[in-house]
């Protein structure tokens, strides 16, 4: 059938291609749009106001450039100096001896300002009237949702249901999960030291599976060995992200079927699958009278419950999929933090081998040959003091990332929508004007605590800070305390010739060539 307008004869054909012609046609203003005008919008806004920053690229910003320099710095490793930002963060580290400590740098088509200024970090992550958002890419929600990056009401519920989980007195239920994987730990190193009581051992890959197998334990109790393959898991779908973030200004290219695509929707069904397997067997178990509350799970579906019937209809609880996600974040956030900060621990402390000395001292004062326990974790302030200055010159993460939901002010500039503000943990920490010698490990500055450690009291942030401070900060800290003090009770440790010092970032901060370290039993 076909209609006749004047001399014109209009099909259903016509009609269809006309429409499609219309829609391509829009979707292609929206790109340009997006791609072109906008970012070239923003980038005179910000110039147009003092700011400095590389020029914009086409689609890919400054994503190329960032893997380029990261490749560059990769390929040879940097002398035992703990002045690491070169090596981790080139990019960021390039742009700001070229345009200043406040810069940008483009995030693919999005201008992504760096601050510096502590107090400017404070106000962004106080975030007291909502104007400034996590940002959320769909290759970081595949790896863990939940918590941290949910936003308003939504975040709230979460953080309620959540926060009873790691009260002190909860986290203490988890100390004999925490002497089991200990004991595991040494009684491996034990079976292999040499007749000399010597061993070598690279214990970055060691340190990873104990703080997995703490957080299978702690997090899903008498079903860990089921939470091992999620950790595995998770480890392999970190790795494949990393990746993928070198080619996101390609657009639709997370959609293709290739190899590394697939692995991850693979990872991601199988990951969803074991949990949902866990959870529904803890609930079933709980309904039945038998669950137990001692692990995060049983603390979180205890919790949730509580709060539905607390609120019912007008604050629904979580569902299966939400529990899920926090559960993937226990996961990747529990494990890699504190794998992350007691290797560089161990490595810090094999560089530096008089401090490892008064650590030892101190623990054997407080605990002897013991296990240790709640009270004397708490009194161990060398060990503390070590662990904060590790935090501060290795921070797991590097750098926070906020953005502007509407045109905002501060510190003196007017930042439009859509501009993303970099929070960079480890310029902060490695600050000469706010630290004494920023680049030596000096632990003796956190003698008084945080708030007398340097210049400025918001200057140390590891755990990033306000309402949205890292929730598993003590979970973390007591798990380093208890892993470092069985450590330091059965042997001493230096640093391997093999040794080769290369930080660099695959989500947090890793040891590219690993920790190889020669231990000597006790």
């Amino acid at each position: 059938m076909a209609m006749a307008i004047g001399a014109l004869v209009v099909t259903p054909w016509s009609l269809v291609l006309g429409l499609v012609g219309l829609l391509l046609s829009w979707w292609a203003l929206q790109m340009l749009e997006q791609v072109w005008f906008r970012p070239r919008r923003l980038d005179h806004a910000l110039r147009a106001q003092g700011l400095r920053g590389t020029p914009y690229r086409f689609l890919s910003g400054d994503l190329k450039e960032g893997a380029r320099l990261n490749e560059v710095a990769k390929a040879k490793p940097m002398p035992f100096s703990h002045d690491i930002i070169p090596r981790v963060v080139p990019l960021f580290h390039q742009a700001m001896k070229d345009y200043g400590k406040i810069s940008f740098t483009w995030f693919g088509p999005i201008p992504r300002v760096s601050l510096t200024d502590p107090e400017l970090v404070r106000e962004v992550l106080s975030n007291k009237f909502g104007h400034f958002g996590k940002l959320n890419t769909r290759l970081g929600r595949l790896l863990a949702d939940g918590l941290v990056n949910y936003e308003g009401e939504k975040w709230v519920r979460h953080r309620r249901i959540l926060n009873p989980a790691f009260h002190m007195e909860k986290l203490k239920r988890m100390l004999p999960s925490f002497l089991t994987c200990c004991t595991e730990l040494i009684n491996r190193w034990d079976a292999s030291v040499a007749s000399d009581g010597s061993y070598e051992l690279d214990v970055w890959p060691e340190l990873q599976n104990f703080t997995g197998d703490v957080i299978s334990r702690t997090a899903f109790g008498s079903s860990y060995k089921e939470g091992r393959r999620i950790f595995l898991l998770q480890a392999e779908l970190a790795e494949l992200i990393i990746q993928a973030f070198r080619t996101m200004y390609i657009p639709g290219y997370r959609f293709l079927p290739t190899r590394d695509n697939r692995r991850m929707k693979e990872i991601d069904r199988e990951v969803r699958i074991l949990l949902r397997g866990i959870i529904g067997k803890r609930e079933k178990a709980i309904k039945d009278g038998e669950g137990s509350n001692d692990d995060l799970l049983g603390l979180l579906l205890e919790s949730n419950m509580k709060y539905f019937e607390e609120n019912g209809k007008s604050d629904p609880k979580m569902t299966t999929e939400d529990v899920i996600e926090e559960c993937k974040l226990f996961y990747f956030a529990g494990q890699e933090t504190t794998s992350v900060l007691l290797t560089w621990t161990i490595i810090t402390l094999g560089m530096h081998p008089s401090w490892q000395i008064r650590a030892r001292e101190e623990v054997l004062q407080v605990f002897g040959k013991n296990k240790p326990d709640f009270d004397g974790l708490s009194r161990l302030k060398i060990v503390t003091m070590i662990l904060y200055e590790v935090l501060r010159l290795y921070p797991p993460v590097t750098l926070l990332t906020r953005t502007t939901y509407k045109t905002m002010e501060l510190g003196g500039i007017v930042y439009p929508p859509g501009v993303i503000l970099s929070l960079p943990i480890i310029f902060i920490h490695h600050d000469p004007g706010i630290w004494k010698d920023p680049s030596e490990f000096r632990p003796e500055r956190f003698a008084e605590g945080i708030s007398k450690a340097s210049n400025d009291q918001v200057a140390f942030f590891p755990f990033g800070g306000g309402p949205r401070i890292c929730i598993g900060q003590n979970f973390a800290l007591m798990e380093a305390k208890m892993g470092l003090s069985i450590i330091l009770q059965h042997f001493s440790f230096e640093l391997s010739p093999s040794y080769i010092h290369a930080p660099h970032t695959v989500i947090t901060l890793h040891p590219q060539h690993g920790a190889p370290i020669k231990l000597q039993k006790i």
